[in-house]
Parts: C-alpha cells; sequence; structure tokens
C-alpha cells in the first residue's frame, strides 16, 4: 500500500498531513506510524520515516522535528547534514520553522490541529502542534508572531490546518467549553443533549485571523481523525493505544 497524504493546494511548497497508509507497522500502529513513544517497535517506526522521507522527496536527515509538551513554544530548525539517518529533536516545543533550504520540519498529531504556515515572501516555513492546551495558548499566534519578528507580513502569510478530532467526535467538559467559549465565542463550542463538543480547528483559524492572517489565505481540512479509523490514528478514539501522523512543510521555493 502506496504512502498517502492529505495537502492544501493553498501552499506554494512541499507538504503533507499524513494518514496511516503505506508503513510497515502491525496492529493498533498499522502502518504508517510515526510516533517513537507509541509502544511500537522502533526498527518500524525508523522504517516508516524513512518511507515519509521517499514520499516527501527529502533527505530524512534534514528532518527537524521537536519533544512536545503541549505549550506554546517555537523553535528554529538549522541546517541538518542531511543523510539517511535521523538527527536528534531541537528540543521540547510544539512549533518548529526555518528558513534553511531544503530543511523540512514536521510535528506530530492523533487527534491534535496541526498547522503549518508559509511565508512566501521571506521564504520560511513553521510547523505547529496545536492541541487544546496549545490552541488556549495561541501557540499558532506564537508562530505566526515569530515569523513576523523575522521579517515576514502577517497578511502574506499561507496557513493550512490539517486533520484534527473534529466537533462531530470531541466532547469535552463544561469547563473547558465555558473557557473557550470565553476566548474565541459561541461559535467554537456546541451543547446538545447534554454534551458539550468542542471546534478546535475553527479556534485555530480564529487565532491566526486574530494574528493578522486573511480569511482567505487559511485552508482549513476538515477531516475527522476519529471519524475515520482507516485512514486515521486517533487517541481519544483508541483509548490512546495508536500511532502518530506527522504534518510537514519542505523548504523549498
Amino acid at each position: 500500500m502506496a504512502t498517502e497524504f492529505l495537502s492544501s493546494a493553498l501552499l506554494p511548497v512541499p507538504h503533507g498531513f499524513a494518514t496511516r497508509a503505506g508503513g510497515v507497522s502491525e496492529g493498533p500502529y498499522a502502518s504508517l506510524n510515526l510516533g517513537f513513544s507509541t509502544g511500537d517497535e522502533r526498527s518500524r517506526v525508523e522504517e516508516n520515516h524513512r518511507r515519509l522521507a521517499a514520499a516527501a522527496g527529502a533527505s530524512l536527515g534534514a528532518l527537524g522535528r521537536v519533544s512536545q509538551v503541549h505549550g506554546d513554544r517555537v523553535l528554529e530548525a538549522r541546517a541538518g547534514q542531511g543523510g539517511e539517518g535521523l538527527r536528534p529533536v531541537e528540543g521540547e516545543a510544539d512549533g518548529l520553522w526555518t528558513e534553511a533550504p531544503e530543511t523540512w520540519v514536521a510535528v506530530g498529531t492523533a487527534d491534535c490541529v496541526p498547522v503549518l504556515l508559509v511565508d512566501p515572501d521571506g521564504r520560511r516555513v513553521a510547523a505547529v502542534h496545536s492541541g487544546w492546551r496549545g490552541t488556549d495558548a495561541d501557540i499558532s499566534a506564537r508562530a505566526v508572531e515569530l515569523l513576523v519578528a523575522k521579517g515576514a507580513r502577517a497578511q502574506r502569510l499561507l496557513a493550512a490546518v490539517g486533520p484534527c478530532i473534529q466537533r462531530c467526535c470531541y466532547e469535552v467538559s463544561d469547563e473547558l467549553g465555558q473557557r473557550f467559549t470565553g476566548r474565541f465565542g459561541a461559535e467554537v463550542v456546541e451543547s446538545a443533549g447534554g454534551a458539550v463538543r468542542l471546534d478546535l480547528s475553527r479556534a485555530v483559524r480564529l487565532t491566526l485571523l486574530r494574528a493578522g492572517l486573511k480569511p482567505e489565505h487559511v485552508d482549513v481540512l476538515r477531516a475527522c481523525t476519529a471519524c475515520e479509523p482507516a485512514r486515521f490514528f486517533s487517541h481519544r478514539r483508541d483509548a490512546g493505544r495508536t500511532g502518530r501522523h506527522l504534518n510537514y512543510v519542505v523548504h523549498r521555493f
């Protein structure tokens, strides 16, 4: 089975939101599990990374990653040495950007929201992992602010918001629903039949718009990771025993 990626017509550089197709992992991790901390065999996860790099047309040694901690820190990935082996993670963070040619950055997800950003003028790219905590902390805005500090214009930035757990499947506590209503407005929360459901990708989109992006420069892919077990890993649906996707963007203009 070939690797399968979702992409956005908005982004002018190579990028992808991985599905679970095209790897060598088995059982609950079948098949393109790209998470090393899931309980899967490391050799299989390493082979999956090699397949990801081949599909992305990028050097595995030029892949920048972080150890994700559900915060709002964004780090820089500097130029790597290329080669066939994975380089160490850049540190603890939930976002990563680069301006180094042929370097690519990625974040892992299994329900959280992946965001890919492109600065077409300054030729910079970024990847952001935004769970509910990161969304509450405005991590997408922190990434925009960092790119702007490097010379980007917010109104020129392009963003793709990838597959995540959608409102249909994301039931949360009353307290969290009220918190997000207060921060983002009633449109991000639905209350019906005693259940409170959160539209996390909508909250992320609002964050990007508040940070200065134009509405037509934000593409939201509405696929639900929890709804499609044959296509996506889902931490909530699978009670934590599942794989991880990588969502990547390559600095290649």
